[in-house]
């Protein structure tokens, strides 16, 4: 079922002339309808207009981007950051760099933008590829290896562990997409960063989406100063056009109204998550993503909830002939009485 709107949704969308409970989509903080980020993206409008119209190689600079790189790696607990002007653009900037330190090692499932090519992925568990990979790292101590993966699983809700790579004995690159991370994560929102080991054997980069979060059209990769600095020499660096300066102002400017988002959002997700305790509905580590299994003998849920105006997110994964993956996705916009009118609606529906 395909649903169109006129008017970018929020708390809730507006489709064939109804309001909607908008469960879907992402812009977990909900930044992108507050008044006073749109004020803050008006003002970089403003004084920066639409876009910067030069290279970042280019012979005249704006300072600007590099104090919001600045900021973003000492909030990503980094030596360096460099910013790109979509998350998909850092992640190609990142794997690119990453396949010149050593021989790319994907995990299963890693995300397409994290693709060079079109890279056989791993079949089988992760718990199985992790075994393997520390196993093959060590075996081979005059090679050179990066791992590629994501931080987490945003269809199915799970948040990957990285123990195992205590395991490694030699030095090795770790690249992940912490997308739908950062802003989340840890107890200032750094992201995965908060949770993977610090070992000596490990350097860490990490490439994001500024957009899931803080509803910011870029994307950043974080790491070891010399690392970003070869990156910065980078074709994907040198020869595109840099992010939009109105965003990287407004989110310069929002500190404390994303401290206040982020607190809203864990208060949301921890009320459906009481709500939906003794359900089936499927949250294993508490993101803002609620899975919701299809049962066969049922009409699809998509249709029940929109019937009653409500939207989730519902469509193939990970091919067009999958099948369709439900998940309610909550934000730091949902009321309480958002939540509840949900989790009725879900539990006549039989959860």
């Amino acid at each position: 079922m395909l649903l169109h709107t006129d008017i970018t949704p929020g708390r809730t969308a507006t489709v064939d002339n109804r309001s909607c409970l908008f469960f879907s989509g992402f812009s977990y903080l909900g930044l992108h309808q507050q008044p006073a980020f749109k004020n803050a993206f008006i003002e970089g409008i403003q004084r920066y207009g639409t876009l910067f119209p030069s290279s970042r190689a280019g012979n005249v600079r704006l300072p600007l981007f590099e104090e919001v790189e600045h900021a973003l790696c000492t909030h990503l607990d980094q030596q360096a950051a460099v910013v790109l002007s979509s998350g998909y653009m850092a992640a190609q900037a990142a794997i690119h760099y990453a396949a010149t330190r050593g021989q790319l090692c994907y995990a299963p499932g890693a995300h397409p933008a994290l693709w060079l090519g079109t890279p056989q992925l791993p079949a089988g568990n992760r718990a199985q590829w992790e075994q393997d990979t520390v196993a093959r790292v060590n075996s081979q101590p005059d090679h050179h290896y990066v791992i590629v993966t994501d931080a987490l699983n945003p269809i199915t809700g799970e948040v990957y562990a990285f123990d195992w790579l205590r395991l490694l004995q030699r030095k090795v690159l770790v690249l992940i997409d912490d997308s739908h991370g950062i802003g989340i994560l840890g107890p200032r929102g750094q992201g995965s960063i908060h949770f993977l080991p610090g070992t000596e054997q490990v350097r860490y980069l990490i490439t994001a989406s500024l957009a899931k979060a803080y509803s910011v059209e870029g994307g950043v990769v974080a790491g070891h100063a010399a690392d970003i600095a070869a990156l910065k020499k980078n074709g994907f660096f040198t020869g595109s056009t840099p992010m939009m300066p109105a965003g990287a102002h407004a989110w310069l400017q929002s500190a404390d109204l994303v401290r206040q988002q982020r607190m809203l959002l864990q208060q949301n997700v921890a009320y459906f998550l009481h709500l939906a305790a003794n359900s089936t509905i499927h949250n294993p580590h508490a993101l803002p993503v609620f899975i919701l299994p299809q049962p066969a003998e049922k009409q699809p849920l998509l249709n029940y909830l929109a019937e009653r105006d409500v939207i989730i997110s519902s469509f193939p994964y990970p091919f067009p002939h999958s099948q369709p993956v439900n998940r309610a996705i909550i934000s730091a916009l949902h009321t309480q009485q958002d939540i509840l009118t949900l989790y009725q609606f879900l539990k006549e529906y039989g959860y």
